[in-house]
């Protein structure tokens, strides 16, 4: 299996990981609903953190749900959808940074990297929708954080449900496309 056959392997069996866009789909809607609660910035932040556990688990669950091939045994290239997703925690300190320096810019600084951490998934899964939407969402984010206060903040992870949603919609449909290519 060449390079380019194993990547489109991994595209179609693993739905372009739209299990896992899923699953941070839902994890975007539980920081919104801590970010519209009555709480301290810091501790929104926290809670923000500690949301991100449910990550793993509810991608596993989705994915099983969708049908989609998160393991890829026989892929050479599958472990790196793996390895891409956790190099996202290698960014964390930089968010445990803002949440003990800046509380109030903690989500836009988390949510910019989440944006950011999607560009290689194009690579991986042969997908333009990670090529274009993971420099929308940062810059996107960037624009609406820069002049928001603290009462205004939930707009932060509101804006990454739309974003979230758009680049669920548009790798689907890059999914199918390659699917029904594959079955002729």
């Amino acid at each position: 299996m060449n390079l380019h056959e194993s990547r489109n392997e991994l595209s179609v069996g693993g739905k372009n990981g739209i299990g896992f866009l899923l699953s941070g789909l839902i994890i975007w809607v539980i920081i919104t609903v801590i970010f519209l609660q009555p709480l301290d910035m810091f501790r929104k932040s926290i809670f923000m953190m500690f949301s991100t556990g449910l990550m793993f688990p509810l991608s596993i669950a989705i994915s099983t749900i969708i049908k989609a091939d998160w393991k890829y045994k026989n892929i050479p290239l599958g472990i790196l959808g793996l390895y891409l997703n956790l190099a996202q925690i290698i960014y964390f300190p930089i968010v445990i940074w803002a949440i003990g320096k800046s509380p109030e810019e903690t989500v836009i600084f988390f949510a910019i990297i989440t944006g950011a951490h999607f560009f290689p998934y194009g690579w991986l899964y042969q997908a333009k929708p990670y090529y274009f939407m993971a420099p929308i969402i940062s810059v996107t984010i960037m624009i609406i954080g820069w002049n928001l206060d603290g009462d205004r903040l939930w707009l932060i992870p509101m804006s990454m449900i739309i974003l979230l949603f758009l680049l669920i919609s548009w790798a689907y449909i890059d999914y199918r496309k390659k699917s029904i290519i594959e079955v002729k």
